[in-house]
């Protein structure tokens, strides 16, 4: 689907609430991106996500009726001793064949829309070093390095 002919679909895009019955094309296409299947993962945010709000804050995205991607994101409120409502973009995937033509920036922007309901001021991810397609993305739509650091601990039983 990726020709020189091909059309940014921004336009063409409906994005709407995430569904339980999308399931199974979430776990799809994240399988696609990630090399993996994460079932029990996908099980378990999306029982989060589909009841933490009033507002969708998880969307799905179609193409002719055809489902193209998805976003997972979640409202903290104080998280790590902050006072102000933030935002948490957790997954966004996109089908391989849509890469590159406005179906992740279309998530984006109606997630912003609702985020602004809910008077939400900021959105916050983590993308991994070595993905640079995603921190590309995620630099053209705005996202900018955070002013804090981010610490891990492995809890292994040597």
């Amino acid at each position: 689907m990726n020709d020189s002919t091909d059309v940014t679909l921004e336009s063409a895009v409906t994005v709407r609430g995430l569904r339980p019955a999308d399931f199974d094309a979430v776990v799809a296409i994240d399988a696609k991106l990630t090399g993996r299947r994460r079932e029990e993962f996908f099980r378990v945010k999306l029982e989060e996500n589909l009841h933490a709000s009033g507002l969708r804050v998880s969307l799905a995205a179609e193409l002719d009726g055809l489902f193209v991607g998805f976003l997972l994101a979640r409202v903290f409120y104080g998280e790590f001793g902050r006072t102000e409502p933030a935002a948490v973009l957790e997954t966004l995937g996109v089908h391989r064949d849509f890469h590159g033509r406005g179906v992740g920036r279309t998530l984006l922007e109606q997630l912003k829309r609702n985020l602004r309901g809910l008077r939400v001021g900021s959105i916050q991810t983590e993308v991994a070093w070595e993905d640079q397609r995603l921190m590309s993305f995620f630099q053209h739509e705005g996202f900018r390095p955070a002013p804090r650091l981010a610490l891990d601990l492995a809890l292994d039983d040597g």
